[in-house]
């Protein structure tokens, strides 16, 4: 009887337990498959608040030092002492480096000695100048002398000529004898004799000194030349000693050795350009950002705009930075255009080191107290707006599933969505707007194979300026204000007072959204600013939610099983 007692309890035990799982599994079934597929599911609200909202630009970047000099050797040869090592602190002029000079030595001493070769032959020069001057002079005196010998002998002869007269006359007489005319005819004859002489000297004085002006001239060109030798050896003496002084590898800047790259007894070459020997860092006290800023970033970038950021070797610290420059020079790899930004960085502890990868933010706007609106309210769309069957026509006409040049018929559906439910057409304006979008898909550009992609993007530009300008014709004002908030919003340009044309929902009375225009301000990525509309402080907005059209999936259904009780 204890038998059969014992056994009928486990059997009671045992259909209890597949009681409780059967009843387990049919609660989890229906909870996650509840009755009407979920049609009924409530909206998700937020509420609007008022709060600090900062914009920022996020982007990476290498840390670099502001000023990175590359010493070099101008000359070929072999490294013969190290002086510097990684992060060696160093002064301007220290020499850091030196290669073998002893070649170089020898040249300097021979220069020299060509140098003093010259100055010696220069001397000599100036000396045999000096010789000529005074053998000019000399002839000059003779010259001198001769013409005063050429006046005596010019006077001696007009003497005797009148003394020869004076003979003649008292012959005539019979006064004087024959001898003494013969004797002053004589003397007459000596004078111009000596007179002639006397011209013939002054003659060859007059050679001689011409003779010597040219020996004067030669002496001075010669010394000039030796003058111009003198300074050729100097010359090449200076270009001998450039380079004993280019052995000597100087930091031409006050830093830090942040790369060696020689060592002992290499050998460099610098027949084409001057290798790299080391890399100093000017100041390190100071470090620059260069950051990729995108080409959609770049505009709201302005000098003296701060900026944080962190680096993986500190990642519990924020550092500080700002603005400096956005330079011009944009850099395009696979069709992406960035820009370059340096933001300057005070480095005083020195906790920064060179090439670090920089997670940058930088503060282009902020609020300190914004109205906020949370941006999944912005994104929010009611289920069937988007991606949806289509909606039903505007007034009545059949719909037209037209395409368009900005989206496809994606955002020609949206517009043709957003006409429907916030401008509102009339019945006739709503037909004129169906004929309107059934034409432009008969017209619709840009199918020709032979059109460049710029062709066809201005083509589209064209046919969508066509189709905007027609359809804003065939609304009244106050509708056609509606509609043009709805492109600038679509365009993503500035409203007519000063914000970004946005779009939230809220629930109606009967717990339907309803779409509300505002203008937006900047977002911090969670968080919009609102800066018009009719929205305050506490307004409760639809972020998401709401129920599922029916027959909507997401994709093939899996097929359902029954809870596994076993």
């Amino acid at each position: 009887m204890r038998d059969a007692s014992g056994v009928g309890s486990v059997r009671r035990l045992l259909i209890l337990s597949l009681v409780l799982v059967a009843l387990g599994g049919a609660a989890g079934f229906f909870a996650f498959n509840p009755p009407g597929g979920g049609a009924e599911a409530p909206y998700r609200l937020a509420t609007l608040d008022r709060g600090p909202i900062i914009a920022t630009v996020r982007a990476t970047g290498t840390l670099n030092p502001v000023t990175t000099v590359l010493v070099g050797s101008q000359l070929s040869g072999q490294v013969v002492e190290v002086l510097a090592d990684y992060n060696s602190p160093v002064k301007a002029g220290q020499v850091v480096a030196r290669l073998y000079s002893e070649q170089i030595k020898t040249r300097r001493d021979a220069a020299r000695a060509d140098l003093a070769q010259a100055q010696a032959d220069l001397a000599m020069r100036k000396a045999q100048l000096e010789r000529t001057r005074a053998g000019r002079l000399k002839a000059e005196a003779n010259l001198r002398d001769q013409h005063a010998q050429r006046d005596r002998a010019t006077a001696q002869l007009e003497e005797a000529r009148r003394a020869e007269t004076r003979q003649a006359d008292l012959q005539g007489r019979g006064v004087a004898t024959p001898t003494a005319l013969d004797a002053a005819r004589t003397q007459t004859k000596v004078q111009e004799a000596a007179l002639a002489s006397a011209e013939a000297q002054i003659a060859a004085l007059a050679a001689e000194l011409r003779g010597l002006d040219a020996d004067l001239a030669n002496g001075e060109a010669q010394v000039q030349a030796a003058q111009a030798a003198i300074l050729q050896r100097e010359a090449k003496l200076r270009d001998v000693e450039i380079d004993l002084d280019r052995t000597e590898i100087r930091s031409p800047v006050d830093g830090v050795v942040v790369q060696r790259e020689v060592t002992l007894g290499q050998t460099v070459a610098a027949s084409l350009n001057a290798p790299t020997l080391f890399t100093v860092a000017q100041d390190l006290r100071r470090i620059d950002i260069h950051a990729n800023i995108d080409e959609t970033d770049v505009g709201r970038l302005r000098e003296g705009q701060p900026a944080t950021f962190t680096v993986n070797a500190h990642p519990n610290r924020t550092f500080r930075g700002t603005v400096r420059m956005v330079r011009l020079g944009a850099q395009t790899v696979q069709n992406v255009v960035t820009y370059t930004a340096v933001i300057a960085v005070d480095n005083r502890d020195m906790a920064l080191l060179p090439g670090l990868t920089a997670n940058l933010q930088i503060v282009v706007d902020e609020r300190a107290d914004a109205l906020r609106v949370p941006n999944a309210a912005l994104r929010f769309r009611p289920p069937g707006a988007s991606g949806a069957p289509p909606t039903p026509p505007l007034g009545g006409a059949p719909a037209v599933a037209a395409e368009g040049p900005r989206g496809g018929g994606r955002s020609m559906q949206e517009l043709r969505e957003r006409v429907a439910a916030e401008v509102r057409p009339t019945p006739d304006q709503a037909a004129e707007i169906e004929r309107i979008l059934a034409e432009s898909r008969a017209s619709l550009p840009g199918r020709d194979p032979s059109l460049s992609p710029e062709e066809r993007r201005a083509a589209f530009g064209r046919f969508r300026r066509d189709l905007e300008e027609r359809i804003a014709a065939a609304l009244d004002p106050e509708r056609r204000t509606r509609f043009e908030t709805i492109l600038s919003e679509l365009r993503g340009g500035p409203g007519r007072d000063g914000g970004t044309p946005g779009r939230v929902f809220v629930l109606d009375r009967t717990g339907a959204p309803q779409p509300l225009p505002v203008r937006l301000g900047i977002t911090d990525g969670a968080y919009t600013e609102v800066t018009g509309g009719d929205l305050a402080a506490g307004a409760a907005v639809v972020v998401g939610g709401g129920p599922r059209p029916q027959g909507a999936t997401q994709g093939p259904a899996p097929a359902r099983r029954g809870p596994r009780l076993f």
